[in-house]
């Protein structure tokens, strides 16, 4: 089994986290989006990964590196491969097209779900969905009465279901995916500018594969700080405390569930619930809740609610109530 996990999006409705770090990349609950997202996709396949195929950009060695590392952490070959220009899911996915062989996961690395089932790798493909209240602003399904995908519609002006793409796909043949996604380029058939997954997707099914819905328990976005911010709370609720060893927590509270990394020093604070703050960093005459903090960061006298503060953030919060999204290396007096 392989993963190929498309990621070279710029990410611009997370900025100004995304500035310095791919969105993947972010940690939420003491772990990057990308790392919850294969950790997932393993547990459902019931089955042994050999390899996983990151898509990216120009992120830089150290991030390729970082990749290599939460694959072989997996017990499974790191690949990375690289999209040069935005020009659509299916150009994505064929990046990787030295990996397209077998049985393949593609799973698009702004999203993570909870699902209580095993994948059957049996079946010729399987799309997860969620079902939601507002399906108009994404790709939906219809179904038989068989659990078999019937019609793909992307962001329907009027209702026909409410089974929403989530963007992970199994497919039992890697060769046959990326032979549709070649046709594609190859005849330069876009949709609203680009070459789209769903059009390969149509082309199979009228050729006869049968794709199954995959629905789960919930699916979490990370498109923006708010989304991203919820995620780290369903996260920490889903796993409960994680705090290191080797924090020094000093005359301050600490209400589950929180993430408090390596070396983390926290004074005459209250923290949490659902505050994740990552290595090094130090806080002080703080009260935090709902809140993701990264690497290295200095935070004093803030009264903090529902934020995003990125690594070597220098923030004074003068005890006043707010809400903030702050980059790396930034200052506030």
């Amino acid at each position: 089994m392989k993963i190929i996990i498309p990621m070279a999006g710029r990410g611009s409705r997370l900025r100004p986290h995304t500035l310095t770090i791919p969105k993947p990349l972010i940690p939420v609950a003491g772990k990057p989006i990308v790392q919850w997202l294969v950790e997932d996709i393993v547990m459902v396949c019931g089955k042994k990964i050999d390899e996983i195929g990151f898509v990216i950009g120009d992120f830089g060695k150290e991030v390729e590196e970082s990749l290599i590392k939460v694959a072989e952490g997996l017990g499974a070959k790191g690949s990375i491969y690289y999209q040069n220009e935005p020009l659509g899911t299916a150009h994505a996915i064929l990046c990787a097209k030295d990996s397209l062989k077998g049985n393949c996961v593609v799973a698009f690395a702004d999203t993570l779900f909870k699902a209580d089932f095993t994948l059957d790798s049996k079946k010729e493909g399987i799309i997860w969905v969620s079902q939601i209240d507002d399906p108009s602003s994404f790709g939906v399904v219809k179904l038989n009465d068989e659990n078999t995908i019937t019609d793909f519609v992307e962001k329907p002006d009027t209702f026909v279901s409410d089974l929403a793409i989530i963007g992970i796909y199994y497919f039992n043949d890697g060769e046959y995916l990326k032979n549709e996604l070649q046709y594609l380029l190859d005849n330069n058939i876009k949709e609203k500018g680009e070459f789209q997954l769903t059009n390969a997707l149509e082309n199979m099914k009228n050729k006869g594969t049968k794709f199954s819905s995959g629905k789960v328990d919930e699916w979490l976005d990370c498109g923006d700080k708010d989304a991203t911010v919820f995620t780290n709370q369903r996260v920490l609720e889903h796993n409960k405390n994680n705090i290191s060893n080797s924090a020094s927590i000093e005359n301050s509270e600490i209400i589950a569930p929180c993430f408090i990394g390596e070396n983390v020093k926290i004074k005459n604070s209250k923290i949490g619930p659902h505050v994740s703050i990552g290595s090094n960093t130090q806080i002080e005459n703080s009260s935090i809740r709902k809140t993701i903090i990264q690497n290295n960061s200095v935070i004093i006298n803030a009264k903090l609610n529902n934020s995003m503060l990125g690594n070597l953030v220098r923030f004074n919060g003068k005890n006043t109530q707010q809400e903030v999204s702050i980059g790396d290396f930034s200052e506030i007096k």
